[in-house]
């Protein structure tokens, strides 16, 4: 039996979009989206740490289900890539998917993120809006403090 690092990154689309019924359209799409169609013939162990993100998203997308759960979407992307993912990702919520992302850079949680669970060792330090955050922070609005100021002032 081989490992999946032994198959092309076409092979693992057809096979997620094959057992959630994406069509070859959405499949298509996906795969515009994330910018792979180069990827499609190489094997999934000879991807580099971004290429693999990115087809690790797509197949995250190629799946039916309403709330997609992304552990670090951003890592080993570099700022076009990112930017092209969080355009991604804002598409899919306007078509009705939740997305759930665990983002270490507060920079980008709050580029992309409506609402934020901000957790320090283990525990959760702010639950909320930005705007809700600030005030539970007691930092200044007008002054339009970061997503990270307002974490640092939480802990």
């Amino acid at each position: 039996m081989s490992s999946t690092s032994d198959q092309t990154v076409a092979w693992a689309l057809a096979l997620i979009g094959g057992l959630h019924g994406a069509s070859e359209t959405r499949r298509a799409e996906i795969i515009a989206a994330v910018g792979i169609a180069p990827l499609l013939g190489s094997y999934m162990g000879e991807l580099s740490k971004g290429e693999h993100r990115r087809v690790l998203l797509a197949l995250g997308l190629s799946t039916n289900q309403p709330l997609l759960l992304l552990d670090e979407p951003f890592d080993g992307l570099d700022a076009r890539q990112t930017r092209d993912v969080m355009d991604v990702l804002r598409n899919e919520v306007r078509r009705g998917r939740t997305l759930f992302l665990s983002i270490h850079q507060l920079g980008d949680a709050a580029r992309i993120c409506d609402r934020f669970v901000l957790l320090n060792a283990g525990r959760t330090v702010g639950e909320g809006t930005l705007e809700e955050l600030r005030a539970s922070a007691g930092v200044a609005e007008e002054r339009a403090a970061t997503l990270e100021e307002v974490f640092l002032a939480l802990t």
